[in-house]
């Protein structure tokens, strides 16, 4: 009865074993098929891939709390500029819920497939998202940019 508690006691000891270095393991390792974050690249090619687009603040730096200007430059696939597009803005904070403190526009064609965007505001620290809506000759295509503070 004695050798019958030890191979249990034995049994138990090495579960609990490996049920310590499973999480270790679990623990220690990247999340496989996880995102490490959302992708803050300043150019990328629209949803339906009509467009290549780049994005970024006129005065070089993104800053928290104030008023801004970004710059849109719209190229079609083969590097031309796109002129005389509609640009509707919209966004937010995916992770808050709640939309853009202000209502971005698309100003002036700057030339060259550039677009000035005034009234960007981002109001505090966090994940936002700006969404443009684009219709232009070569179609009507969206695209997404991330913006990290």
């Amino acid at each position: 009865m004695a050798s019958i508690w030890r191979y249990l006691l034995a049994g138990l000891g090495l579960t609990a074993l490996l049920a310590g270095i499973l999480a270790v393991v679990y623990l220690m390792a990247p999340q496989w098929g996880q995102p490490t974050g959302p992708d803050v690249s300043r150019s990328k090619v629209s949803e339906n891939g009509l467009f290549v687009a780049s994005f970024q603040p006129e005065a070089g730096a993104v800053r928290q709390g104030e008023l801004e200007t970004w710059l849109l430059t719209l190229k079609t696939k083969a590097g031309a500029p796109v002129e005389g597009a509609a640009i509707a803005i919209s966004g937010g904070m995916p992770q808050h819920d709640h939309g853009l403190p202000t209502s971005p526009q698309a100003t002036d064609y700057l030339g060259d497939g550039q677009y000035r965007i005034e009234g960007v505001k981002f109001t505090m620290s966090g994940w936002w998202q700006l969404h443009f809506a684009i219709s232009a000759t070569a179609g009507s295509d969206t695209v997404v940019f991330n913006v990290v503070l």
